[in-house]
């Protein structure tokens, strides 16, 4: 369970909900330009845009939840199980990356969603795994920036890149679907709407939000969608940045899973571990626990973007409180 979304208003904001039944060791994480990005089976990346992002960083390498580039590109691997699919054979003309690695294949060398669409219809997912130890996951992706929002779904049927005018992303099933439940949902507004019942029972709506009625409430990755869909078509935004970014958190909000709301077939709790929010055009990245609502930031500029050295921030866990 993960919800992504992008928004575009006085600036680009992309970010997630990581709901998950565990930590994995996430951290944020700057990659320099010059830190060497190694590929299973393409040419190591020595020289590349910078990025910032979640991830969980094993024998050195940044294992990429989500990030952005310094070029104000973003993307976002989400939960897609039972549909996502990988080679285990390489395909000639192709570039062949491991889903572990294309966050880093795709931010490292380009710029726009169309510079992105361009590498990955020429990138065949092959299923090498970072470790034996570590299987691969299967993920589909949201990649959006200033002006265009593209998903990723690799499936047996092969490599399919959908335009996303929503700019959000869910789960299960495939995105087109998504799509074309929203069409059940058409009626739904954010006005008080006439009674249209009967003409002749003077019914009178009796409280604001019944333009919404119907609006899902629950968890499962189609009605998160189709929320998130509807806020974030009816957010209200500002010039001012931090207001901005307090929105897209109170989006995040609305389809984060709390306490015992949703529980694994194992019993354990399925939390958002984290929300984040990304300030694209400027490279600062925001983020929450669920144990910590004070947002912390973190801007990739106030780094030395040269170096060649992974720059990491452990996440702020322990809820911070302003005691007045």
């Amino acid at each position: 369970m993960c919800t992504a979304i992008a928004v575009r208003c006085e600036r680009f904001y992309f970010g997630r909900n990581m709901d998950y039944d565990r930590s994995f060791g996430e951290q944020v994480v700057i990659s320099p330009r010059s830190f060497p990005f190694p590929f299973c089976r393409e040419e190591l990346c020595a020289g590349h845009y910078a990025m910032i992002g979640m991830a969980s960083v094993m024998d050195g390498y940044p294992l990429y939840a989500d990030a952005v580039n310094e070029n104000g590109l973003g993307m976002a691997g989400l939960h897609f199980p039972d549909n996502a699919y990988y080679r285990e054979t390489e395909i000639k003309g192709k570039y062949h990356v491991s889903p572990f690695e294309l966050i880093p294949w795709v931010l490292s060398r380009c710029a726009t969603v169309q510079e992105a669409r361009t590498i990955l219809e020429k990138t065949s997912l092959i299923a090498v795994p970072f470790r034996e130890d570590i299987p691969l996951s299967p993920l589909h992706w949201l990649i959006a920036d200033r002006y265009d929002s593209i998903v990723l779904e690799v499936t047996k049927s092969g490599t399919h890149i959908y335009e996303n005018k929503t700019g959000i992303l869910t789960n299960n099933p495939p995105f087109p679907f998504h799509l074309k439940n929203l069409c059940q949902y058409g009626n739904l507004m954010n006005t008080v709407t006439k009674t249209e019942f009967s003409e002749h029972l003077g019914l009178v709506p009796f409280g604001m939000g019944l333009g919404a009625f119907g609006l899902p409430g629950d968890y499962s990755s189609a009605s998160r969608f189709v929320k998130a869909a509807f806020l974030t078509a009816h957010t209200a935004y500002h010039e001012d940045a931090t207001e901005n970014v307090t929105e897209f958190f109170h989006l995040l909000s609305a389809v984060a899973p709390i306490g015992r709301s949703v529980l694994t077939p194992e019993g354990k709790t399925h939390i958002t571990i984290y929300s984040c929010c990304m300030d694209a055009e400027k490279g600062v990245y925001y983020y929450n626990t669920y144990y910590n609502h004070q947002i912390t930031a973190v801007d990739m500029h106030a780094t030395n973007l040269d170096d060649r050295r992974l720059v990491i921030f452990p996440l702020k866990k322990k809820q911070q409180i302003l005691w007045e």
